[in-house]
Parts: C-alpha cells; sequence; structure tokens
C-alpha cells in the first residue's frame, strides 16, 4: 500500500555512514519537511573503508573523522536535526548484547514513534551484491532493541536505573526486504536524497549514484501511481498508540 503516515519523531538506525541515504534518504527527507523531528543513529564510522595501499592503520581515525563530517552534512540536507555516532569498529560488527543496550538506551531517550532499520536476514541482493555482516548485525539489534528491548521495564534494569523508562515504539519500517507491504512516494524528494548521498564523496561518484538511485526508486515504484518510491515491511508495534 502507499504510505502517507508521517511520525511525529523518528529514528534511523544504520551501520556505517552514506548506508541511510543509499537506503532511505527519500522518506526522510519526506518527513523532515512534514514536520517529523528524525535522530539518525550511526552505529561505526565506516573507518575500514579504504583499500588504498598506501593507507594502513594509522589512517583510521582521520577516515572516521571525515566520514562522520560527511554524515553530518548529508543529514543538514534530509533535515535531519540530531546525529549520533556510537564508534564501535567498522567491519567488525556484531548483534552483542551491548549494542542492543545501547541502542535501547537511545530509543528510551528519544522515545521515537518509529524507528527505520535494515533487514537483518539480507544475505543477497540479485547475484551481484553480498550484504555486508555490518548491515545484517546493525539490523539485528536494531529490532530486537525496539522489541522486546526498549518497551520492556525489567531488560537491561541499570538502564532503568539510570532514568531510562521504557517506551514503546508504534511502527518499524524494514528497508531491503523481498516482499515490502508498504511504499512511500519520494517523487518530490528522490533529488534531495541524490544531493545528501553525493555528500559522502569518499565513498561514491555522485554522478554515477544518482542514477542508480533514480533506477531503484523508480523500480520500488513499479505499478504503483507515483515515479519514485522507497519499500518497506512495516511492522506496527503498537496499533493502538499508533493510531491515535
Amino acid at each position: 500500500m502507499s504510505d502517507e503516515y508521517v511520525p511525529q519523531t523518528a529514528m534511523s538506525i544504520h551501520a556505517h555512514p552514506d548506508d541511510q541515504e543509499f537506503s532511505i534518504g527519500g522518506t526522510l527527507a519526506k518527513w523532515a519537511r512534514a514536520g517529523c523531528e528524525i535522530v539518525s543513529v550511526v552505529i561505526t564510522s565506516g573507518d575500514s573503508g579504504s583499500n588504498d595501499p598506501s593507507k594502513g592503520a594509522e589512517y583510521k581515525p582521520e577516515l572516521a573523522r571525515l566520514r562522520e563530517t560527511e554524515q553530518l552534512s548529508a543529514n543538514e540536507v534530509l533535515g535531519v536535526k540530531q546525529t549520533v555516532f556510537l564508534r564501535y569498529p567498522d567491519g567488525e560488527l556484531e548483534p552483542t548484547l551491548q549494542l542492543r543496550k545501547d541502542l535501547t538506551r537511545l530509543i528510551r531517550q528519544y522515545k521515537p514513534d518509529v524507528v527505520l532499520a535494515g533487514n537483518p536476514e539480507a544475505w543477497f541482493y540479485g547475484n551481484e551484491y553480498v550484504n555486508h555482516p555490518d548491515h545484517r548485525a546493525a539490523a539485528q539489534a536494531a529490532c530486537e532493541a525496539v522489541f522486546p528491548s526498549a518497551g520492556t521495564r525489567l531488560i537491561f534494569t541499570d538502564l532503568l536505573t539510570a532514568g531510562y523508562e521504557p517506551h514503546n515504539v508504534k511502527r518499524l519500517y524494514v528497508h531491503g526486504v523481498e516482499n515490502p507491504d508498504t511504499w512511500v512516494d519520494i517523487s518530490e524528494t528522490i533529488e534531495i536524497k541524490i544531493e545528501a548521498l553525493g555528500k559522502h564523496a569518499s565513498q561514491v561518484n555522485a554522478e554515477e549514484v544518482g542514477k542508480w538511485m533514480r533506477d531503484w526508486a523508480k523500480e520500488d515504484a513499479k505499478d504503483k501511481e507515483f515515479e519514485y518510491a522507497e519499500a518497506f515491511r512495516v511492522m506496527k508495534i503498537s496499533e493502538e498508540q499508533s493510531e491515535q
């Protein structure tokens, strides 16, 4: 179905700088322009994202600073006002209890209506792309933080002691799924998505990636009444609240 729902608050959770822009940038830009307050959580700082043979381990802190700066610029384009960097090691992410606790703390702190994350079950896309293990780890931890951890009082009781009361997320938007059930019309924000992605200059070729984004968004909108879309499986975790 076409989705016109706009939350008051949303949280995007992804593994690396640029993951968010590739996958859900159009939706975030659309929601931000409708007044949604968005928090962007970036679990690693992309400090392993270079195969330059002249660069060694000493380059990682510099690369992390560069990638974080690019992410902040991208978020400014999208209209995201709050960015959280967790600075887990890039390329070594696991869906640990500590990661789930960190995400649970952020959900309880910011109290988003909606959390957007990747698909923890996605290993392969077509026959050319093997999904990065960091993407799957981030997605699994995010989904488990949304439910059951964020809303269950006696999970991570040290968070409760620290003052982080339980919070029930209303909806979980999962992207990268084979059988989506919800499509967000991003026809008015596709160019904003591409502009934001172009801010990740250390990772992407702006002209080339623009063509990809339009092609992918057009494919997601196939047989729909609009030109460009981003597709999701939407889990209505707290339906009664979401309808208020």
